[in-house]
C-alpha cells in the first residue's frame, strides 16, 4: 500500500516536472484545451474599434453640429446579410416540428419511436426528442387514422388541411439580467445570501384556452433561479403587414406569398416584431449548442452601437455604408435599395424588398447596411440616444412588460429601408418602432460576441 502511495505521488511530481509546473506554486487550472473560436457560418468578424457615433456632418437647422460622441465597442461577429425568408423558416419549422414530435409521442406512449430511449424517471416522464426519425409530412392518412387524430392541433380540417400558425409557439427561460444588476440587489457575500427585503420584477407567460397571457409580477429575491423569466411567442410572421401598411394599394400578391413562396426565400423576412427576433437569437443559440455540445456566447440582436460601428465598416466619419457622399456611383448606379424619388421605387431595381447580396458590402464585408429592410437592435430609443450611454459599449436595455405604457416600449432601428428616402439610409440616422409591432420594412440580423484574444486570430 505504501509503495503504491510513494508511486503516485512520484507520478504527480513526474507530471509537474514534464508540464512545467512547479509544485507548491500558482500555476492556475486549465477550462480545456486552447480554444480559439472558429467564424460562425454565414457571419464576419467586426474588430473591436472606437468611432464617432452619431451624425458626423453639421445639422442644416442653424448649422448646429449634432450630438455625437467617441465610444468603443469590442469585437463582435455580424450576420453579413439580413436574416432570410429561408433561414427564418427553419425557425418556424423547427417549431412546428418540435411540436408534432411531442403530439405523437403523448399518442404512442412510452414506446414511441419518435422518443429517444430514456435512462432515467424525470426522462420517461418527459422524453427527448428522436431528431432522426422523420415525420409523417406529405403522407396521406385516413381522418379516422391514429396519426392525423394526433397532429389535428396543428392544422384546421383534421389534420389534413392549412396549418394553424397560431400554435406555433416557442417557449424559453431568460435571465433578467438587467434587474439582476441592480446595486440593491448585489449578493451579500459576508452573509452569503441576498439583501433581505429585495424583490426583483420578472415576466410569467402561460397559455389558456389556446390563448397566450402575461403578466409582470414581483417576487422575493432569494436565490439565482428567482431571477429567470419566461417567455411564450407566437413565432410565424405577420403577412397582413404587407396589407396594413399601405392603404389604397393591391398587395396582396406579397401578402399570400412573400414568406411561403420559393422565389422570396433569399429575400430578407419581415412582419417580425422585436420580441419574434428576440426568440429566433435564443433558438439558434440553443440549436448550435446541441449539435456542437459547446457553451457558445449567445446570439442576440446588435445594440445601437454595435450596428451603427458596424454599418460604418471601419471608417471613423461616413455618412453611408459605402463610405461615399452620395447615394449612387459615378455611373449613377444606386449602392443601396431605397425610395431614390418620389413614388419611383424602381429607379434602384428593387420595388419593395429585393433578395440580400445585390450590392456590394462594406469594408467589413456586411451587405444591406443601408436600405432593404431596418433592422431591429437591442437598444431602448430615447431622444437622448448615446448622450444618455457609457463611451465603452455603450447600451440601453429594458423589456417593457405588456401592461406598460407604449412610450417605454420603444427599441432602436436602424438602415432605413425600400420605402424610404435617402436621408433614413444614413448610417447615423435614427429612428424607432414599438417592440410588439412588425411591420413589411423592418427585419434583422444577429451578432454574437467574441470570445478569447482578438489578436490571435
Amino acid at each position: 500500500m505504501k509503495l503504491t502511495k510513494v508511486l503516485s505521488i512520484a507520478v504527480v511530481l513526474l507530471g509537474m516536472v514534464a508540464c512545467n509546473k512547479p509544485a507548491g506554486e500558482l500555476v492556475g487550472v486549465s477550462t480545456g484545451a486552447a480554444f480559439r473560436e472558429a467564424t460562425p457560418y454565414g457571419m464576419v468578424f467586426v474588430r473591436k474599434g472606437a468611432f464617432l457615433m452619431g451624425p458626423n456632418s453639421q445639422s442644416a437647422v442653424f448649422s448646429q453640429s449634432d450630438n455625437n460622441v467617441m465610444v468603443t465597442v469590442n469585437a463582435f461577429w455580424m450576420d453579413e446579410t439580413e436574416i432570410t425568408n429561408s433561414e427564418y423558416r427553419q425557425f418556424v419549422h423547427w417549431v412546428r416540428d418540435s411540436i408534432a414530435y411531442r403530439l405523437l409521442m403523448e399518442e404512442e406512449g412510452a414506446d414511441s419511436e419518435y422518443a429517444l430511449e430514456s435512462s432515467s424517471d424525470m426522462e420517461e416522464e418527459n422524453p427527448r426528442i428522436n431528431w432522426k426519425q422523420k415525420l409523417p409530412w406529405g403522407e396521406r392518412f385516413d381522418s379516422e387514422s391514429p396519426v392525423a387524430d394526433a397532429l389535428s392541433p396543428l392544422f384546421y380540417e383534421d389534420g389534413r388541411g392549412e396549418l394553424r400558425t397560431t400554435v406555433l409557439r416557442y417557449e424559453y427561460v431568460v435571465k433578467n439580467l438587467d434587474e439582476a444588476a441592480k446595486y440593491r440587489n448585489k449578493f451579500d457575500i459576508s452573509r452569503g445570501r441576498y439583501p433581505d427585503g429585495v424583490s426583483i420584477r420578472v415576466d410569467s407567460f402561460w397559455v389558456e384556452n389556446d390563448e397566450i397571457f402575461s403578466k409582470t409580477i414581483t417576487r422575493p429575491l432569494r436565490e439565482p433561479k428567482d431571477i429567470l423569466s419566461n417567455r411564450i411567442i407566437c413565432v410565424y410572421p405577420d403577412t397582413m403587414v404587407w396589407a396594413r401598411d399601405f392603404e389604397n394599394a393591391y398587395n396582396d400578391p406579397m401578402l399570400h406569398s412573400y414568406f411561403s413562396f420559393p422565389g422570396y426565400s433569399e429575400y430578407p423576412v419581415v412582419g417580425v416584431t422585436w420580441e419574434q427576433a428576440q426568440a429566433f437569437c435564443h433558438w439558434r443559440t440553443q440549436l448550435l449548442e446541441a449539435a456542437s455540445n459547446v457553451e457558445i456566447n449567445a446570439y442576440r440582436l446588435p445594440t445601437e452601437a454595435e450596428w451603427e460601428y458596424a454599418a460604418r465598416g471601419g471608417r471613423r466619419v461616413a455618412m453611408y455604408p459605402w463610405g461615399d457622399k452620395y447615394a449612387r456611383d459615378a455611373e449613377g448606379s444606386f449602392y443601396a435599395n431605397f425610395k431614390p424619388y418620389r413614388g419611383s421605387y424602381y429607379n434602384d431595381l428593387g420595388v419593395t424588398t429585393m433578395a440580400v447580396m445585390q450590392f456590394r458590402p462594406n469594408d467589413f464585408g456586411l451587405y444591406d447596411m443601408a436600405g432593404n429592410v431596418a433592422e431591429w437592435t437591442s437598444t431602448v430609443y430615447t431622444d437622448a440616444g448615446v448622450l444618455q450611454m457609457s463611451d465603452i459599449n455603450p447600451d440601453l436595455q429594458y423589456r417593457a412588460a405588456k401592461e406598460d405604457p407604449y412610450s417605454m416600449k420603444k427599441k432602436a432601428i436602424r438602415g432605413g429601408s425600400w420605402k424610404d428616402p435617402v436621408k433614413y439610409i444614413q448610417g447615423a440616422t435614427r429612428s424607432y418602432e414599438y417592440q410588439n409591432e412588425s411591420r413589411s420594412y423592418i427585419g434583422f440580423r444577429c451578432v454574437r460576441s467574441y470570445a478569447g484574444n482578438e489578436n490571435r486570430r
